[in-house]
């Protein structure tokens, strides 16, 4: 079994800054790569940022410049600094793991709200 939680949300200004961590926990072989996605009301959700275990990243357009994707291995655990919030970055940002057990599985987070205010 494996947890994957996340933190971090909450309300800011638009230009203001937050930072979100999501940890995985439980029974695993390694960790490879993490990610964080969004999903706004009426909207699909989507790939925010992605990070390998080798640290290789990747962002959507619309993050670039502004959000910075990390992780610890040690700790299982991923970050996302969010720098130059927007009121379009309001969502509930969930973070997905994947994790190697006798083979290679998918693990959502519960999610956390991220509301920017203009």
């Amino acid at each position: 079994q494996v947890h994957v939680v996340e933190s971090g949300g909450g309300l800011v200004q638009a230009g203001g800054s937050l930072r979100l961590s999501c940890a995985a926990s439980g029974t695993f072989f390694s960790i490879n790569a993490m990610g964080w996605y969004r999903q706004a009301p009426g909207k699909q959700r989507e790939l925010v940022a992605r990070i390998t275990n080798g640290g290789s990243t990747n962002y959507a357009d619309s993050v670039k410049g502004r959000f910075t994707i990390s992780r610890d291995n040690a700790k299982n655990t991923v970050y996302l600094q969010m720098n130059s919030l927007k009121p379009e970055d309001t969502a509930v940002y969930y973070c997905k793991v994947t994790a190697v057990l006798n083979s290679q599985y998918l693990y959502w987070g519960q999610g956390t709200q991220v509301t920017v205010s203009s």
